[in-house]
């Protein structure tokens, strides 16, 4: 029997016109349709922008208290930083929900526990120099959360060496300002100066009122790579290593230790560790970058987030640390990173950085969230109070005038 000629008709197989699959995205979820896409980002944008203005108008009431008592002032702002963890950490909750993996070696054996509600408890000391590899932007979100993990918690006491652009950023940055951030603009001669300044404060001995002297808490956060990693930092980071024959890492890109080396010289003396963390993010393929699949976007709008941020802890003696000379710092700095990269080509290979050392586990696990719900409602309170004094002094005014004259 001969063919019909419809059947000799080229069908959407045989004429090129079949549906290409849908490549799954490596968080391995459904990106949401295009309308709750719109209804996710409108209440996140809704959610993040009322707490930020809050959180800036709260900073401004607090603003005298730098004339009346500068220890009063710090407290304070302290405190402003402890809610905008509390925004990150319940926005990540909600909108951008991922499983924390955590592990690392000998030298912090035995400050991470896991808690029997699923929660993480990090036993890091008040002062410490904390470093990291920079992936993506929301790097020091997950960084500033361990920081509320923390017993004691020490969300209020954080300081991040940033990009002296982001200062300008409407409200965020004006609110980083206020913060005291460190901002640098990558010339060591405009920066040295600000950071001196600040780093001589974050040194400065004070003395309780029973005459015991002591230093206030600090977490001092930086990224030594200078950004995060993307195509434009990797050619970088390759022709800087082929100018002074050195090898360019595969997964990270060579560390500036300029800052750094800064930092630890005028610290020296008054924190006793730096705490290192390697972070990897699940589903990011060999060779390409994490900034192009976990933007902001994906991760909170079209609910696409990593499957789990994994997040690998070493430790360091300060004292242990070459600082005779930059040249010997960063030597000694640049082998730490291959360290590093290792620990990351680990993670690419097998999906594991190396376990725990010590404990029922090999690796923590968790989420980021705050341990109770209700605390995101903290950052309303001192507006809330300042409305109610306001509110009630007019209606006391409002009532003394209505009062008659004696005849």
């Amino acid at each position: 029997m001969t063919d019909s000629p419809v059947s000799n008709i080229p069908g959407p197989d045989n004429a090129g016109l079949t549906e290409k699959p849908k490549i799954e995205h490596p968080s391995g979820k459904q990106s949401y349709g295009k309308l709750m896409q719109v209804v996710r980002g409108f209440a996140f944008v809704m959610y993040f922008a009322a707490c930020i203005l809050t959180i800036f108008i709260t900073q401004l009431i607090g603003l005298p208290l730098y004339v009346v008592n500068r220890d009063w002032y710090y407290v304070y702002m302290a405190m402003t930083k402890q809610h905008f963890a509390i925004v990150t950490s319940f926005m990540t909750y909600i909108w951008g929900p991922t499983k924390i993996r955590i592990s690392g070696d000998e030298t912090v054996a035995g400050q991470m526990r896991a808690m029997p509600e699923g929660r993480v408890e990090f036993d890091f000391p008040e002062r410490v120099i904390l470093v990291a590899n920079h992936q993506i932007y929301t790097d020091w979100l997950y960084l500033w959360w361990v920081a509320y993990a923390n017993r004691p918690r020490l969300h209020g006491h954080i300081y991040i060496i940033l990009k002296a652009s982001l200062r300008y950023i409407p409200f965020i940055g004006w609110g980083m300002m206020l913060y005291s951030f460190i901002f640098m603009t990558r010339k060591m001669a405009t920066d040295q100066p600000r950071m001196a300044y600040r780093l001589r404060k974050l040194r400065q001995q004070k003395t309780s009122p029973s005459g015991k002297t002591y230093y206030d808490p600090m977490w001092l956060m930086l990224f030594p790579e200078g950004t995060n990693l993307c195509a434009n930092g990797r050619a970088k980071s390759e022709s800087w290593a082929k100018k002074n024959d050195i090898r360019d890492p595969e997964h990270l890109l060579l560390p500036r230790g300029t800052g750094m080396y800064f930092c630890l010289s005028e610290l020296k003396g008054t924190v006793e560790h730096v705490y290192d963390c390697t972070i990897a993010y699940e589903g990011i393929p060999r060779g390409e970058y994490g900034e192009q699949i976990f933007g902001l976007s994906s991760t909170y709008f079209q609910g696409l987030p990593p499957k789990s941020v994994n997040l690998y802890w070493r430790r360091f003696k300060v004292a242990d640390i070459p600082l005779a000379t930059q040249a010997e710092f960063d030597i000694w700095l640049r082998e730490e990173w291959y360290k590093k990269d290792a620990l990351l080509e680990e993670y690419t290979t097998t999906g594991r950085f190396p376990p725990l050392q010590d404990g029922p586990t090999k690796f923590i696990e968790t989420e980021v969230r705050t341990k109770y719900p209700w605390e995101i409602v903290n950052i309303f309170t001192v507006i809330g109070i300042v409305g109610l004094v306001t509110r009630s002094l007019k209606k006391l005014w409002a009532a003394r005038s209505e009062v008659p004259l004696a005849s």
